[in-house]
């Protein structure tokens, strides 16, 4: 087994979730700003695309240096051992990205980066003419930071937000990686009831489930980095029979998901089914203003609207308020609710005991936070 160093990016404030993710599979990390640093071995590589809920991609790091002349990128990245990872028939896109960097123009880098790996291989595999490019896929990125290149190779292939399992979605649908981590920062504990009274297409609901039972998120699905000949079959199944022998299917859940929109319970419905989780989520019609319960020490967890146009604030407001209300009487339950409407707080009616800054696509909001009676701890 070799040692890499692999990359999970991370959406902009996540990142301490995903750094946490990768020690708990055993890995030390390091965060920067959008993302977390490790090393690893092939190993590594599987369980991570299997295993992180709350990261975009996985990436191998192949080179990094400073380059502030297309000169000094070419031979730079024409030293770098891309025979380690690139078959004589490998298919290998470039992408790019530049900020604040003296080599601006990504087009050029990507065709400067290209042409750099296809010299290497050539000499390195003894091909006089040109690379096929008729075998597995590797994606690779130059990215330019300051006048430092990273040169990576992406092991996901689509973002791990990508579970597998939603079949359908409505008009604005959140993140599953987002989802998770909305789950990931209450104090939800699996025995505990759970509730999303704005579930839209089922995603928080799942992911909780998800959580709930231990079941890698990645498990339904297929990566990019499957069909690389160093990463062979027999280290993607070890990693599958882990993922299988410790995930917790008797482990009952007490999860709802409402939305006042019936087709987008139907939604939920099947993408519960698609997840294989059909049996252990419930959903239902609900409108948040009808919300009521017997039970005690549960978490809700909201994606509310927003109210983003101008129109729809006055409805929003009102919903907020009538969440307030709702919810007071439970004083056991914590709620979690993330939402962009700047006075949330003034309309809910009560001050969050706990607030954080996430990011929903490049809407910037806050994680509201009312956290509930501790339930007595049993003598």
């Amino acid at each position: 087994m070799s040692t890499y160093t692999l990359i999970a990016t991370a959406a902009m404030g996540l990142e301490a979730l995903v750094a946490a993710e990768v020690r708990n599979l055993g890995y030390e990390c390091q965060t920067e700003n959008g993302k977390v640093i490790f090393k690893g071995d092939e190993s590594a590589i599987a369980r991570c695309n299997l295993w992180l809920r709350t990261a975009d991609r996985l990436k191998v790091v192949v080179g990094e240096f400073k380059a502030k002349t297309f000169d000094e990128l070419f031979e730079a990245t024409k030293a770098l051992p891309w025979e380690e990872y690139l078959p004589a028939d490998a298919e290998f896109p470039v992408q790019g990205k530049s900020v604040k960097s003296t080599l601006f123009s990504v087009p050029d880098c990507q065709a400067i980066v290209k042409k750099a790996i296809v010299e290497r291989l050539k000499t390195k595999y003894k091909v006089q003419t040109w690379l096929e490019e008729t075998g597995p896929l590797f994606k690779i990125e130059v990215a330019l930071l300051k006048d430092k290149a990273t040169l990576t190779i992406d092991t996901s292939g689509a973002g791990l937000h990508k579970r597998g399992y939603r079949i359908a979605q409505g008009g604005a649908p959140l993140k599953e990686t987002l989802a998770a981590a909305l789950v990931q920062l209450t104090n939800w504990h699996p025995d505990r009831p759970f509730v999303d009274p704005f579930c839209g297409s089922g995603t928080i609901p799942i992911e909780a489930a998800l959580i709930g039972q231990n079941i890698a998120p990645g498990f339904n699905r297929d990566f990019i980095s499957e069909s690389w000949p160093w990463l062979t079959k027999d280290v993607w199944d070890t990693a599958r029979l882990e993922a299988e022998d410790v995930a917790n299917y008797d482990q009952p859940l007490d999860i709802l998901g409402a939305d006042i929109d019936h087709r987008m319970v139907e939604i939920s419905r099947e993408n519960a089914v698609e997840a294989g989780l059909g049996d252990l989520v419930q959903f239902k019609q609900m409108n948040v203003r009808d919300f009521t319960t017997a039970k005690e020490y549960g978490v809700i967890v909201g994606n509310p609207p927003y109210g983003e146009r101008l129109g729809d604030r006055p409805e929003v407001e009102s919903m907020y308020k009538a969440m307030g209300e709702v919810f007071a009487p439970y004083e056991t339950w914590s709620v979690y609710i993330l939402t962009s409407y700047e006075g949330f707080e003034a309309c809910y009616g009560k001050q969050a005991t706990k607030k954080r800054k996430l990011f929903n696509g490049f809407i910037r909001t806050d994680y509201y936070q009312y956290w509930g009676k501790r339930p007595p701890r049993n003598n």
